[in-house]
């Protein structure tokens, strides 16, 4: 997975909210395995019920470019669909993913995945169940958080499209995978922390249960290329996302 270098407190800080092109930012909690995690909430403008994407950091939080993630969120707000922010992370996450080897952290992680995925369901259920949903929902995962978004909507079929940059699929999850939503998969093939081939594995999985997929590789992008404030590649990244929900999150 990726280095981490962010700092404990600045991952325990809770991000104020962003003004995106909807509303502003609302914040609310969902409950998993005993653990309130935060979600943070970005609407599209208008009353009527709007399909959502339900984003996932990478391990760094979201706190370290702030930014980047926001772009996302205007983009999606920009064509009618809200995106929900989870802070997957519990403080025993954290502490395990900033004090220890990058060995130490990649086994951590195999033993989190599954309760990770978890989270992310509890959060499908909160936000279908809001009076502005309109029941079609999206997952988008970065990095660590494109595992987790894999897993999820992989055992979760009430996602109805996941898109994942420099990702892949949880080692243990490929054995036991017999579903996953239209999906598509965007790759840098420089970047030295998530091999391109773990992104082709995902949407070779994909094929393989009847999947509809997209695999985009980026030449000479290394890992989180779309954070970038001056590529060009970023800002088609970003285009590309927005299409794929815009096409498959319309009632």
């Amino acid at each position: 997975m990726i280095t981490r270098r962010t700092a404990l407190a600045g991952l325990v800080t809770l991000l104020a909210p962003i003004a995106a092109r909807g509303a502003a930012g609302e914040e609310f909690k969902v409950v998993s395995g005993g653990d309130s995690l935060s979600v943070l909430r970005y609407a599209a403008a208008g009353p009527q019920k709007r399909p959502a994407v339900i984003s996932l950091h990478g391990a760094r939080g979201i706190e370290i470019k702030p930014r980047a993630y926001e772009r996302y969120a205007d983009a999606l707000a920009a064509h009618g669909i809200d995106t929900y922010f989870l802070r997957y992370m519990t403080s025993a996450d954290m502490a395990a993913l900033t004090a220890t080897t990058h060995e130490v952290r990649e086994a951590y992680e195999t033993t989190r995945f599954d309760g990770w995925a978890d989270t992310v369901a509890a959060t499908v259920t909160a936000v279908l169940d809001r009076p502005d949903s309109s029941g079609r929902i999206g997952l988008l995962g970065f990095s660590l958080g494109s595992y987790i978004a894999a897993e999820a909507a992989a055992r979760d079929s009430r996602v109805a499209a996941l898109a994942v940059l420099y990702g892949g699929m949880p080692k243990a999850m490929t054995t036991k995978l017999n579903h996953l939503p239209p999906l598509i998969g965007l790759h840098g093939e420089a970047d030295k922390n998530v091999p391109i081939e773990e992104g082709r594995q995902l949407v070779a999985l994909g094929k393989s249960v009847g999947a509809e997929t997209e695999f985009v590789p980026y030449p000479g992008r290394a890992h989180g290329f779309d954070f970038s404030e001056s590529d060009p590649m970023a800002q088609d990244a970003i285009d590309r996302v927005t299409r794929f929900f815009q096409a498959r999150l319309a009632a």
